[in-house]
């Protein structure tokens, strides 16, 4: 067993799952957040285990979807008119990947994840008794176009003959039946997945959170990361607004903030914040059995046990904290077009955070280039969530020098 102690900086998702993992595999662990844990991107995300994302958003289209940003401001998807060569350098390279080769050579990476990150979900329910209000019932991906669920079941192809995820076609009046809180004649049909699942983020992190208190796991919450104190290629301990932490080894799961250390890391790390809206209030009468992702409006509905969320959206308005009134109301609007019974009040909690959104849409696993013992576990895009599990074992196995479990050559910091 490890005696040696490890910070992780970044108490969302993947800092969680990897305080855990390098908790279990005998480290002395530190978990801190420059806010309370999982603030930033995870206890208001809509709480999806997704398989039925495991293609990028990087696919043949998406570059119409964005030209159609610039000039409505309005779309699902908004892009902050300003000077950002950064941003705009991103851009590019997303651009060049919205072919079928480039997105079909992502999702391998994204698969293994996912599927790991499945039967680890299972082993921390079942053997550890995490509770996140998780739910096996599937997702709705829902269309109100002919065109746009005509387009969806191509890809449902490629997602069943390459990944063995299925999803079955509902046209409008399967559909209507099959959910009953879609009003009528607003759709043209669906894809349903049935492999997908969900979980409320904040009750999975509460959980998470007992369980790392009882194996001595130190969390702290309000310590902001400012840098590193190095000795030669290694890290001796970071430093924060509170004061210096030693240790051993460094875990940097700071998400669509992991840019801002990238100097200290010695390496670009191109991620870009899309910062994403939720809104958090009671279930309405007529709550929709399973989650529904109205994708033409990148909106999706969960249903949770004790509550209901409208979330999504995407805006790459660089790290703008304001809450914009304009994008809760289109998570709104949507509800109100496609169901019997879209809300219901109070509103508990309106709410922002930014993904790591990597243009790729592979998230970053791997060493410092400058510091061999700091570990980079970031840019998880829209599936911090999803893939937390087996990013917080990989990172333990690599710090703990065991052969991981899952080829890694897919997340390294050299395909940039």
């Amino acid at each position: 067993m490890n005696s040696q102690h490890v910070v992780v900086i970044g108490a969302g998702a993947i800092g969680t799952a990897s305080a855990w993992y390098l908790s279990k595999a005998g480290w002395s662990v530190t978990l801190i957040d420059k806010d309370r844990q999982g603030k930033g991107a995870t206890s208001g995300n809509c709480g999806l285990f997704s398989p039925s994302h495991t293609l990028p958003l990087a696919a043949p289209g998406a570059m119409k979807e964005t030209l159609h940003a610039l000039f409505h401001a309005n779309s699902p998807l908004s892009i902050r008119p300003r000077i950002d060569f950064r941003l705009w350098a991103w851009m590019l390279r997303f651009a060049r990947r919205c072919n079928e080769k480039d997105m079909l050579s992502a999702a391998p990476g994204r698969d293994a994840l996912i599927r790991s990150s499945s039967e680890l979900f299972a082993e921390l329910r079942e053997q550890e008794g995490l509770t996140c209000e998780w739910r096996d019932d599937g997702c709705l991906m829902v269309y109100k176009e002919q065109g746009a669920l005509d387009a969806h079941s191509k890809k449902a192809r490629w997602l069943e003959e390459r990944f063995g995820i299925r999803a079955k076609r509902l046209d409008r009046e399967e559909l209507e039946a099959f959910e009953p809180a879609l009003l009528p004649g607003k759709t043209a049909g669906a894809g349903f997945y049935e492999g997908d699942g969900h979980m409320r983020p904040d009750a999975l992190l509460d959980g998470w959170r007992e369980l790392l208190v009882r194996r001595g796991v130190k969390i702290l919450e309000g310590w902001e990361a400012r840098g590193f104190v190095s000795d030669g290629p290694r890290a001796t301990s970071l430093r924060t607004n509170k004061g210096e932490i030693t240790a051993d080894a460094f875990v940097l799961a700071t998400g669509a903030w992991t840019p801002q250390l990238e100097k200290q890391i010695g390496v670009s790390i191109p991620i870009q914040p899309g910062k994403g809206y939720s809104l958090t209030m009671p279930r309405p009468a007529l709550t929709p059995l399973r989650p529904l992702i109205f994708e033409q409006d990148k909106v999706v509905v969960t249903p949770f046990e004790s509550g209901y969320r409208l979330g999504s959206t995407m805006e790459f308005a660089g790290y703008d904290s304001k809450i914009r009134p304009a994008r809760l109301a289109l998570l709104e609007k949507a509800a109100r077009y496609y169901l019997r019974d879209p809300l219901a009040t109070p509103v508990q909690e309106e709410w922002y955070g930014w993904r790591p959104m990597t243009y790729d849409g592979i998230p970053i696993l791997d060493r410092s280039p400058r510091l061999h013992n700091l570990m980079i576990a970031a840019g998880h895009t829209m599936l911090g969530l999803t893939m937390a599990p087996a990013t917080g074992k990989l990172v333990a196995e690599l710090l703990s020098d065991v052969e991981p479990h899952l080829d890694l050559s897919a997340y390294s910091l050299s395909r940039f």
